[in-house]
């Protein structure tokens, strides 16, 4: 038992000393204190979006360096806690308790390893879509909606919701939301793709089996100071009239804007402000974060080309399965990692798959089942 104590320990000391490396702490640190000055200096509000940005990576730099700086404290703390649980075996429990706690510190900070893209640490832009299914598939967008926000929230995320378009009977055909957080493109890049639900129907008399079926679509959230080329005259917008609730303003006036990239053929809308000028500024940072995004998965690309076996999944392509029929659980198509709690994950427990993916796509072994089986 204390032998496998001491490789644990010693285990956990180099794979510190590899994430050190991994993680650029010195190089996070100079940059926190570079923002921190900037902070200090006259005017720094004036620019309210870039101000912003540069809080949002303070935030985001300070969610590295203080864990791996108490891990590192830990680590140095180690040699001693061992010393005293062979004097006192009454104190080995609690040196356990620590190598335990420094584990999973060292296990998340592996998961921030792997965040190094360009636009990793932007918000992101969610766009849901009901898709085959019919009222259940507008359930189940729905669904998908409110397990996104519930997961953003339990991160102590800020949420937006852009664009919701609901469906007379139930559900919703559309909705957009940005979500504001430490590395929130980051960890959400991956869930772009297709969601398979298959339950029996609340909506069929006969009680049947039904499967439904959503898109999702990440996309990072670009800053206007962000160059993006796009051309005006290829894009072709489109006024028309707002739908579903928001009262009669929004109904009886063309306050909606689309806007369609022609070479591209990349559509995108908005309809949820009164204002037709603010749906059309969201619109166009909708489009220009979805043109951000197919350079980022050109990247990507390029990235992982070594691992041929791992193709990425875009959107499209059906990505996970939930079941609620025959029994409950739900399963990634890509990582494998599943877990046997349903309804856990609607409730907005999804950073295992989110983890899940982001390892897998660095080529590293996956976990693939969670314990979460409540």
């Amino acid at each position: 038992m204390e032998q496998k104590f001491y490789d644990r320990a010693k285990q956990a000391r180099a794979k510190l000393m590899e994430l050190r490396a991994s993680l650029d702490c010195e190089g996070r640190a100079a940059r926190a204190r570079e923002i921190e000055n900037l902070m200090s200096q006259p005017g720094f509000w004036d620019d309210q979006e870039k101000a912003q940005a540069l809080m949002d990576e303070l935030k985001a730099t300070k969610g590295v360096i203080k864990p791996f700086d108490e891990a590192l404290a830990a680590c140095d703390d180690m040699d001693a806690i061992m010393e005293i649980a062979e004097e006192d075996e009454s104190c080995f429990d609690e040196a356990v308790a620590e190598i335990d706690k420094m584990e999973k510190t060292l296990e998340e900070l592996s998961v921030k390893s792997l965040l190094s893209g360009p636009v990793d640490n932007n918000a992101a832009i969610v766009s849901i879509q009901a898709r085959d299914g019919g009222t259940d598939a507008n359930d189940w967008a729905e669904m998908l909606l409110r397990m996104y926000i519930n997961w953003a929230e339990m991160n102590s995320y800020k949420v937006e919701i852009i664009d919701r378009q609901d469906n007379e009977e139930a559900g919703i055909n559309s909705a957009s939301i940005i979500i504001r957080g430490p590395f929130a493109f980051g960890y959400l890049k991956g869930e772009t793709g297709t969601h398979r639900l298959v339950r029996i129907s609340p909506y069929n008399a006969e009680g049947k089996r039904q499967t439904s079926f959503a898109s999702v679509d990440v996309m990072p959230d670009i800053s206007d100071s962000v160059k993006i080329d796009i051309k005006e005259e290829d894009v072709r917008e489109d006024v028309f009239r707002s739908s579903g609730a928001g009262g009669q303003h929004v109904n009886k006036t063309s306050s909606a804007i689309r806007l369609t990239h022609i070479p591209t053929g990349i559509v995108v809308q908005c309809q949820n402000e009164r204002s037709q000028h603010k749906n059309r500024a969201t619109a166009w940072k909708m489009l220009r974060a979805k043109m951000a995004q197919i350079e980022e998965d050109k990247r990507e690309e390029m990235a992982y080309e070594h691992y041929q076996s791992k193709a990425k999944v875009g959107f499209g392509s059906q990505i996970r399965n939930y079941f609620l029929h025959p029994d409950q659980r739900v399963k990634d198509a890509r990582t494998g990692y599943y877990v046997g709690n349903f309804h856990s994950v609607l409730n907005g427990n999804i950073q295992g798959f989110l983890d899940a993916y982001l390892e897998w796509l660095a080529g590293k072994d996956v976990n693939y089942s969670s314990a979460d089986e409540e």
